[in-house]
């Protein structure tokens, strides 16, 4: 007998959560409020140009190749990326520039050479990140908190004896400050917690995890732009038989007798043994949930960052400019604290632009570049979000004019903004925070929703509000982790 799932919402762990349960046996369909699939993970095409318009990073591929692999399929006839030779390019206020290299020596040499610290600081903060995610991924990535099995397996009790060299009790910042000479080199690593939308300053020093997934493994580019993550997949589950509805908002998740069986959809229920929520958890929680018992403690929670972008259509092409690049802010704890404290944007924001054209020149017209220019806000709280886009606008450009010596204004042909209002519009994600939750203290990872529902049987959560976590790798993760809590 044939079993039916339902799930709420397109986003990355929402396509990867279809195709392992098509793979399960279950008839699967999905129902998307956009007209589009990949939550954030979509893309914005104009006059000539195009820009990924969410997640710029990609790391972790084995996870998308996993599902491939799954599926019987080889990966690389599917989704094609190269690994970079870069992982980013830092500029300061000074003058000062480097490139972090992904070949670990390479790297080194050029932190002795522009900044004059030694090349072992480097090797020992990635040894440092090694030991981190070695003792921690088996726990926090791949496995549920929630779930007193993971506790008590070998390599958690391993860990236990490990907990003060993993970095719970002190911050990424005191973290870094300890190991580095050079206060960039403190700034450049302390730049990891915006990762996942958080502060270094407040956030537990175990975030030194995430370079290791950056230099260690290795950061890359899908040859085809980062949406082609999102059309890849999307195409598997198509031909895993998976059903798509999009335009269609989910009204109401249905339960009866503590049981989810099904949603509500244009007036009409649509019943399933299993109902998968990827819609953001607090605003599930607040609409299509707000019928049944809310986690009171996680909702209040205090929200991550949020992002103001611009999307730039430049009709000058910077051959000093990477991939991924970073312009510092001269004060990086008083930018910080007024995301965090303030819920303010300050003067001097750390600027990061993101070129796909200079890999897939396609992605702008010939002379051109298009640049994916962001800053990290604060989340939505009722802010004047016009007077702070405005006096943002005008501070980004005249860092940019300062470190790279140009008139950028004079070169942009086309704009478009994303704001955390219209984050919050086109993505449900509450208060347009990009990853849920903050990770501002030592708890956070214990402070995201479950994979499943402990009040309503047959529901279940995936994506980047729950655990274990926002951004691509984790949000693929939370798909496997919640699936295979699921009967076949």
């Amino acid at each position: 007998m044939t079993k039916h799932c339902i799930i709420v919402g397109s986003g990355i762990a929402g396509i990867a959560a279809s195709i392992r349960m098509a793979l399960k046996g279950y008839q699967v369909q999905v129902f998307e409020s956009n007209a589009y699939p990949g939550g954030k993970l979509s893309e914005i095409e104009i006059q000539g140009y195009r820009f990924d318009a969410g997640p710029s990073l990609f790391t972790l591929p084995d996870q998308v190749e996993e599902l491939f692999l799954l599926a019987g399929k080889d990966p690389k006839e599917h989704f094609e990326y190269q690994k970079l030779e870069v992982a980013c390019h830092y500029f300061w206020e000074d003058g000062k520039q480097i490139k972090a290299w992904a070949d670990q020596n390479r790297f080194a040499e050029e932190v002795e050479t522009k900044l004059g610290e030694s090349g072992t600081t480097i090797r020992a903060a990635l040894k440092r990140s090694a030991f981190i995610y070695d003792h921690l991924a088996p726990l926090f990535m791949h496995r549920s908190l929630h779930q007193l099995s993971t506790w008590i397996r070998p390599q958690a009790l391993k860990s236990y004896l490990k907990m003060g060299k993993l970095g719970i009790f002190s911050t990424m910042n005191k973290a870094n400050e300890a190991l580095f000479a050079q206060p960039k080199l403190v700034q450049l690593f302390n730049r990891y917690a915006t990762y996942n939308g958080s502060d270094p300053y407040q956030t537990p020093a175990t975030l030194n995890i995430i370079p290791h997934l950056e230099f260690n493994i290795g950061a890359f580019f899908p040859k085809k732009g980062m949406h082609e993550i999102t059309l890849s997949l999307y195409r598997l589950a198509l031909s895993l038989g998976v059903t798509y509805h999009f335009n269609s908002s989910v009204e109401e998740i249905l339960v009866e007798k503590g049981k989810a069986i099904g949603v509500q959809v244009k007036g009409k229920p649509v019943c399933g043994e299993v109902v998968i929520n990827n819609m953001d958890m607090v605003n599930a929680y607040k609409t299509i949930l707000k019928k049944q018992k809310q986690p009171k403690k996680l909702l209040e929670q205090p929200k991550s960052s949020s992002a103001l972008i611009f999307y730039w259509g430049i009709n000058k092409v910077f051959p000093e400019l990477d991939l991924h690049n970073i312009l510092f802010s001269d004060d990086y704890r008083a930018e910080f604290e007024h995301i965090f404290k303030k819920g303010s944007i300050y003067h001097d924001p750390t600027v990061y632009i993101n070129i796909t054209s200079v890999y897939k020149q396609d992605d702008a017209p010939p002379g051109c570049m298009n640049w994916f220019t962001m800053i990290n806000v604060p989340n939505n709280q009722g802010q004047d979000w016009d007077q702070l886009i405005t006096a943002a606008r005008k501070n980004i450009i005249a860092k940019i004019n300062r470190i790279l010596k140009t008139d950028v204004e004079q070169l942009i042909e086309v704009e478009q903004i994303l704001e955390p209002r219209t984050i919050e519009y086109r993505t449900s994600s509450a208060q347009g925070a990009l990853y849920g939750n903050s990770s501002n203290n030592k708890f956070a990872a214990f402070l995201r929703h479950a994979n499943y529902s402990s009040d309503i049987k047959n529901l279940y959560f995936c994506g980047g509000s729950v655990h274990p976590g926002g951004g691509i790798p984790l949000s693929l993760l939370s798909a496997k982790i919640m699936t295979e809590m699921v009967g076949g």
